[in-house]
């Protein structure tokens, strides 16, 4: 009925198999950006360390680590590695992610959950000051699997 992976022959929604697959070296890389008013790049961007974005960095790395309670048919995996980057540029926070795993299914949905709530964390810090932010931009850069 459908090649959606998690969608049965008769439209039911499961969670795939993949106990038949082999344990590989899985690697993901997303990124997103919130796009600001250039004053409130500028005020991120000055503010001392312990700021909005350390805690975006570190909501972006427990949200990776709790994908499987958020996104119902994710499998919950053992992560090896989580880096979430924050950079302030004139109008934006571009944030990227890296996470992996040695697993039998990819970290895709860690990486971008990693960078939506890190964008988020952002959002909800600077809200009070630009009503008018956004969060763009979404998306997979890069998905790697390796034999161990």
């Amino acid at each position: 009925m459908s090649d959606l992976s998690h969608v049965g022959d008769a439209g039911d929604v499961r969670m795939v198999d993949v106990g038949g697959k082999d344990v590989s070296r899985r690697r993901a890389v997303a990124r997103a950006t919130v796009r600001m008013a250039a004053e409130t790049a500028t005020r991120l961007r000055e503010l001392p360390k312990g700021d909005a974005l350390a805690v975006a960095q570190v909501a972006g790395i427990m949200a990776a680590k709790r994908t499987s309670e958020l996104v119902p048919l994710c499998h919950p995996l053992p992560l090896s590695h989580i880096s979430v980057e924050l950079e302030v540029g004139a109008g934006a926070v571009e944030i990227s992610s890296v996470v992996e795993t040695t697993a039998q299914t990819g970290v895709e949905m860690e990486a971008l959950t990693a960078v939506s709530v890190a964008a988020l964390t952002v959002y909800d810090m600077a809200k009070a000051i630009d009503k008018d932010m956004s969060i763009t931009d979404v998306m997979l850069v890069e998905k790697t699997k390796e034999p161990v």
